[in-house]
């Protein structure tokens, strides 16, 4: 049946707690359906492991019977699919119970609880994050490095900030930048960083529920066109053991009902509130980190001296720090959470580190003095130096849990104990193998 004009169609889907599309596709004319609460997904749906498997001994299966809500489109969309053949509608949704309350174990739900506590202070957050990924051939069974399109020639180094080793990849972001614009997404500076094939784009600030929609379509969209460019683009945490690894930076400032960014004091150093916000980030840090570093591999990018932040401490413009104040105008002072992989599931990571900072706000505690040189020698807390211990940790903490929903943190750590004594032991290049185009 060939020459046969497929029927346009749509997608509807929400995020799972691994940033995982989970959703339906459907044909286009039910778009107008999809406000009903028409299109239901099984609550466990957005509580799956890595693999897609069911979480055993979950309450969301068998104990309420695999009970349906009903995914409701946000207002991010619907946006096109540039990375498909055939023309569809991307419709981003969340997960509402029948009633219409949020389902808890929705991402994205747990960041606009967070954001709901910044509005009732009388504060919006301004966010936008830099994302780092890596290009690969894994065409054969053996993951390589890319080949540059002009010569053919497989890549040996990385090269940082280099034009060339961004022109030798013409094509695909080209595409890239006219596909981000197509669908919204603020797609900004970028360059070559210094791992074999490894890039880095940054999006622009913007309100922050906005700027966790934008990174987790952006990640969809880079994946699936670099799969019509015949590569493989992840954002594994550390795909080549002795290389650079893949790091989710996040830069945020937060402004008052009139307009003003509550950070800035007209000089360098900041204002109180800036620290306020500091000291709850840093005193959330350990028990955040199964957010910042999800997976088996994540651990690996932990290591001193590799632009990973491995210690528990903040600076001025020190780029070996966790938190960094960046320099600059006065009006633009922000926080700079320099932590997270680039696995990381970017609603859980805002809602994470925003959470953090309003208890800070809240609290009004002090930060310890910032501080200077290289923090990888600095005498200060270290970050849970195994998968193991960050999940123990998370699920234990009385901080995580006024930030987040006790279901939420619940499901996630019977995820990622699931995840570890399946993925835990395995080698590094079957981890590989599977992490490869699922982060």
């Amino acid at each position: 049946m060939t020459g046969l004009v497929p029927p346009p169609s749509i997608r509807v889907a929400a995020c799972d707690l691994n940033g995982q599309m989970r959703g339906k596709r459907l044909p286009a004319d039910h778009a107008d359906k999809l406000a009903t609460g028409a299109v239901r997904l099984p609550f466990s749906a957005l509580n799956v492991d890595i693999r897609g498997t069911d979480i055993e001994n979950s309450p969301l299966l068998f104990d309420s019977g695999d009970a349906d809500g009903k995914l409701l489109p946000t207002n991010r969309g619907p946006v096109p699919m540039p990375w498909l053949e055939h023309p569809s509608m991307l419709h981003p949704a969340s997960l509402h119970h029948d009633d219409g309350t949020p389902f808890a174990g929705d991402p994205r739900h747990a960041l606009a609880r967070v954001l709901e506590g910044f509005c009732a202070r009388g504060l919006t957050v301004l966010a936008a994050t830099e994302l780092e990924f890596t290009l690969i051939d894994d065409s054969n069974r053996t993951p390589m490095p890319p080949r540059d399109p002009r010569t053919g020639h497989r890549l040996h180094a990385g090269d940082v900030v280099s034009l060339d080793a961004l022109d030798a990849f013409d094509g695909f972001f080209s595409e890239l930048y006219a596909a981000a614009e197509a669908m919204d997404i603020p797609a900004q500076a970028a360059i070559s960083e210094s791992g074999i094939g490894q890039f880095e784009i940054n999006l622009a600030h913007r309100e922050a529920m906005r700027a966790a929609d934008d990174t987790w379509l952006f990640r969809i969209l880079i994946r699936g066109l670099a799969r019509r460019h015949g590569l493989c683009a992840t954002f594994m945490a550390k795909p080549w053991p002795q290389d650079a690894g893949n790091g989710m930076h996040v830069h945020f400032s937060v402004l008052d009902a009139a307009g003003r960014n509550i950070f800035d004091d007209g000089g360098p150093e900041g204002t109180p509130a800036l620290r306020h916000a500091i000291a709850g980030c840093l005193e959330a840090m350990k028990a955040s980190t199964l957010v910042f570093a999800p997976h088996a591999s994540s651990y690996e990018r932990f290591r001193p001296g590799s632009h990973a932040p491995t210690g528990i401490a903040w600076a001025y413009e020190n780029r070996t720090a966790a938190i960094r104040v960046p320099g600059g105008a006065p009006a633009a002072r922000r926080i700079e959470h320099r932590v997270a992989g680039a696995d990381a599931n970017p609603y859980l990571l805002l809602a994470t580190i925003l959470g953090a900072a309003l208890t800070g706000l809240e609290d009004a505690h002090e930060p310890p003095a910032p501080l200077a040189g290289n923090l990888y020698e600095a005498d200060v807390p270290q970050l849970p130096a195994s998968w193991n211990a960050a999940i123990r940790t998370f699920g234990e903490s009385d901080l995580m849990a006024r930030i987040l929903p006790r279901e939420l943190i619940r499901n996630l750590v019977l995820t990622k104990q699931q995840e570890l004594r399946a993925i835990g032991e395995m080698p590094f290049e079957e981890q590989r193998m599977l992490y490869l185009e699922r982060v």
